[in-house]
């Protein structure tokens, strides 16, 4: 029988909308919790030390008014499995934390803060879904690879950037929910103009770059059918021809990946193409920027169709080969279809329960 374990995991901030870092963290807690491991997710209202008056006060405010409506929590996008205890605490203060076996830090932040904690709140683990550096001071953030935990990677690239530093890292690589994304419709059963795109604010995401590689599809096959979705609310500036779904229930969200056939993944930067991954599950096409966080499940001209981020023209390029090529579109969703069956969440749970349990 294995050990149990005493784990916490440590996220930057509540979680009342959908995100994929803390969506992994949920179905870690969850995979564990039901291995029979006592599983702490830990929310903080205020993140980092040096923060004028007015910001310390806002987060006191938030505080006690999400304590009060619960809306740190995820429940409106994921289920947490009531095994799992789920913290909301004013800081991350180690006073507010759990002692356990483990701790695991899940953002830079979290891992400056984590690394002053004595040894009763758990062993170190650093669990590095991206490189930080679009929402920190990179000489801070790139600081957070060297101190003193056992880190983990969820993609080749960022085992690239640890092995740079010297730094011993442990690759695994995110699980899936077969369950919640699957291929209900063949994708030589689509309607091979139906494109679908992730809409987000964060430059990094290629939102615009997306935009203007489809207007320039547009231009050349008018019959072109664009649905995209996100959290906000849709822009202003959106093109009429294009729809927008807010924030979608994941029911909704399957049926219109089974409608797509193609489908854009824009980013810049990724630790992980996450939509494009469920996308894959699905069984639409997938056009994708060549960057590290797409490249664990979409190779060019095998399971997806790549180009250089920051470069519409190129990605237009792409969208219209799988256009006008409805052979090579079946071929590749088939082929990324097969290729995404092998990243499961009981694998991903049985290499970071081991990793976890090394040490006990």
């Amino acid at each position: 029988m294995r050990n149990r374990l005493k784990i916490t995991f440590v996220l930057p901030f509540g979680c009342p909308l959908p995100c994929g870092g803390p969506k992994v963290i949920y179905e870690y807690a969850n995979h564990l919790a039901r291995r029979g491991h006592s599983v702490t997710v830990v929310h903080p209202a205020l993140l980092g030390a040096k923060l004028t008056l007015l910001k310390r006060a806002k987060a006191a405010i938030r505080y006690v008014q999400r304590s009060i409506d619960r809306s740190y929590r995820p429940d409106q996008w994921f289920h947490v499995d009531p095994s799992v205890r789920v913290m909301w605490v004013p800081s991350l203060a180690e006073q507010h934390i759990p002692d356990a076996d483990v701790i695991v830090a899940s953002w830079w932040q979290t891992a400056e803060v984590v690394n002053g904690y004595s040894s009763a709140k758990g062993r170190h683990f650093y669990l590095l879904q991206g490189l930080e550096t679009w929402d920190g001071n990179e000489e801070r953030v790139y600081s957070t690879w060297k101190m003193p935990f056992t880190k983990i990677v969820i993609a080749h690239w960022l085992g690239d950037i640890a092995d740079s530093l010297n730094e011993s890292s442990v690759l695994i690589q995110n699980g899936l929910d077969f369950s919640k994304f699957g291929m209900d419709t063949p994708p030589a059963m689509r309607n091979s103009s139906q494109c679908m795109m992730l809409h987000h604010p964060y430059n990094l995401k290629g939102t615009a770059d997306g935009l203007q590689a489809l207007s320039l599809v547009k231009q050349q096959i008018p019959s072109l059918r664009v649905l995209c979705f996100g959290v906000s609310a849709p822009p202003a500036s959106l093109p009429e021809w294009i729809e927008y779904r807010r924030n979608p229930q994941q029911t909704t969200l399957r049926n219109l990946y089974n409608q797509a056939s193609i489908f854009i993944a824009p980013s810049w930067c990724e630790g992980w193409g996450l939509t494009a991954s469920e996308a894959m599950m699905c069984g639409a096409a997938v056009v994708a920027t060549d960057i590290g966080g797409h490249r664990e499940f979409a190779f060019h001209e095998h399971t997806a169709l790549l180009s250089p981020p920051k470069d519409p023209r190129l990605l237009a390029a792409n969208i219209l080969r799988l256009l006008r090529d409805s052979e090579l579109r079946v071929n590749l969703a088939e082929r990324g279809h097969q290729y995404i069956q092998q990243f499961t969440w009981d694998r991903a749970v049985e290499q970071l329960e081991t990793v976890l349990l090394q040490g006990e």
